[in-house]
């Protein structure tokens, strides 16, 4: 049997954080999950990417997005509930990935539909070994949905 040739998987992060972005691109750039990465700094813009607006109208629509919960502008919370609430985009996995850890923050996230929810860890091993991990069931083991 030929083995399955699979598209690259196609990651939005949505950070704030110029540091964290870097660390999250430097760890998927370790595995071989074979990707692409997009990159916006705040909510506001990943929407305008996710529907294609302003300067995105030719981003292509991600396979995953890795979402901070505390950005300027539009925060994780409001981008969770305008994909989920929209039916081009409510298909798209969201895993939040941020640096809180509180009850309210992954109630909420979860209420509002997250498929995941990840702290990111202080220790840069733990960091890279949990966005490997995220990276490893994206990319290998959930089957994701058809990109529109």
């Amino acid at each position: 049997m030929a083995a399955r040739v699979l598209d690259p998987v196609r990651i939005l992060v949505v950070d704030d954080d110029p540091g964290d972005v870097l660390m999250i691109e430097e760890a998927l750039a370790t595995s071989d999950v074979e990707k692409v990465i997009d990159v916006v700094g705040d909510g506001q813009e990943a929407m305008e990417f996710l529907r294609r607006e302003g300067r995105h109208t030719g981003a292509q629509r991600p396979d995953v997005i890795l979402l901070d919960l505390n950005m300027p502008r539009m925060d994780g919370r409001q981008v969770l509930g305008e994909v989920k609430g929209d039916r081009d985009l409510r298909t798209i996995p969201i895993v939040v990935l941020t640096t809180s850890n509180a009850d309210t923050d992954i109630i909420s996230s979860y209420t509002l539909q997250a498929n995941a929810y990840v702290t990111k860890p202080i220790d840069l091993d733990d960091f890279n070994d949990v966005v490997h991990r995220i990276d490893e069931f994206f990319g290998r083991v959930v089957v994701l949905p058809k990109r529109a």
